[in-house]
């Protein structure tokens, strides 16, 4: 259920790898799990009821609200995963593409970020659905039509990105979640970059090895295609199984991604064969969404039944629902997160000397939490 709190802790991530790469995230307390009200449950306890007032003093007095959210108005449940310390650049690119995302149905929302003297805190929507890369392990393989669904939800959310100028970079199934609807979520925005529109440049490495684009990988300068080429990447792995070029020799796999035939398992439609093609093209001014983004894609036949208006909206139905009984249902994750105790060093509860304000501007509280209803009592 979107809505929970979550906690990303220390200075957050670094290159991910793997699910384990996820930094800790922390569900609030079992009397707020129960509560339905989504606005309710992040309602700080300690916060007294507000009017809505002139925009203006609403943006003021956030400033002020913002320094005074702490660790201990929160209280911990599980740990949902961990991950490793990260670089401050990351950290505050991630904050800023949470801000910009904040209204997209198929991206992780930020609630609030704070700080204190050791710790860096997001408060992000809590998706209890599980990892599409959990799902994979668990299944193998989607049909084709829950994979066009699950893939076409992830264009409306790149496209959504680009066109913020903002590329992704880092699609693969660790950092695709499913709600508890079975929507997808994405999740995990530290390798973005920010103010490249379409036909601009980057020349970042950087990325996930399976899911890597050629261009990336021989350090060309790359564009939003990008995104595209990790999208076939991992539409080609819910169909089959596996990444396209994957070897567990890692040479291999970067050669295999250089130069290797596109093998289309025998069983698959036309139109999944043909879209994979469009989208693992090597050639960039050739791939599938290069020229005209998201339209492209929307208009190839692989997606004919989807209808897209509707899909943004969440009005079509997933084709899987998983299973949770309530918010604090954590059956989809792993339990060598879910098992091991709380850290109490990230409530910092007993730490004395307060907040810190070594990432100037880190420090924010959505105003729908500001001016939502009452508090949790």
């Amino acid at each position: 259920m979107r809505g929970l709190i979550s906690f990303f802790a220390d200075l957050l991530k670094g290159k991910k790898v793997a699910f384990s790469d996820f930094l800790q995230k922390y569900v609030s307390s079992q009397q707020l799990c129960q509560r339905l009200d989504t606005q309710k449950i992040l309602r700080r306890q300690s916060r007294p009821r507000r009017e809505k007032k002139e925009r203006g003093t609403v943006v003021s007095s956030l400033n002020s609200e913002t320094s005074q959210i702490k660790p201990s108005d929160f209280d911990y449940l599980k740990v949902i995963g961990k991950g490793s310390f990260g670089k401050q650049r990351h950290v505050m690119v991630e904050r800023s593409i949470l801000l910009k995302g904040l209204q997209h149905p198929f991206l992780v929302g930020l609630h609030f970020s704070f700080q204190t003297r050791k710790m860096l805190y997001f408060v992000l929507d809590y998706v209890n659905g599980g990892e599409l890369f959990y799902h994979l392990q668990r299944e193998g393989s989607f049909p084709e039509p829950r994979a066009a669904f699950y893939a076409a939800e992830m264009a409306l959310a790149l496209g959504y990105l680009h066109s913020l100028d903002i590329v992704y970079r880092d699609l693969k199934p660790e950092n695709i979640l499913l709600d508890s609807e079975g929507h997808v979520m994405l999740t995990d925005f530290g390798l973005c970059k920010e103010g490249v529109a379409t036909g601009g440049i980057m020349h970042t490495f950087c990325g996930t090895p399976e899911y890597l684009a050629p261009e990336v990988l021989q350090g060309h300068p790359y564009n939003p295609a990008v995104d595209w080429w990790g999208l076939g990447t991992v539409l080609f792995e819910m169909l089959y199984g596996l990444p396209p070029f994957y070897s567990c020799r890692k040479a291999e796999m970067f050669e295999n991604i250089l130069h290797a035939p596109l093998q289309v398992h025998s069983g698959g439609s036309q139109a999944a064969c043909s879209l994979l093609e469009g989208l693992l093209e090597r050639d960039v001014s050739k791939r599938l969404g290069g020229s005209r983004d998201l339209v492209e894609l929307q208009e190839h036949p692989f997606f004919g039944s989807i209808n897209w208006e509707d899909l943004l909206a969440r009005k079509v139905r997933p084709p899987f629902i998983p299973k949770v009984t309530g918010p604090c249902d954590v059956s989809y994750i792993d339990p060598v997160f879910t098992l091991q105790p709380v850290p109490a060093s990230v409530n910092e509860r007993c730490q004395a000397g307060g907040t810190s304000g070594a990432f100037p501007g880190f420090s924010f509280v959505n105003p729908v939490e500001y001016l939502a209803a009452e508090p949790v009592s």
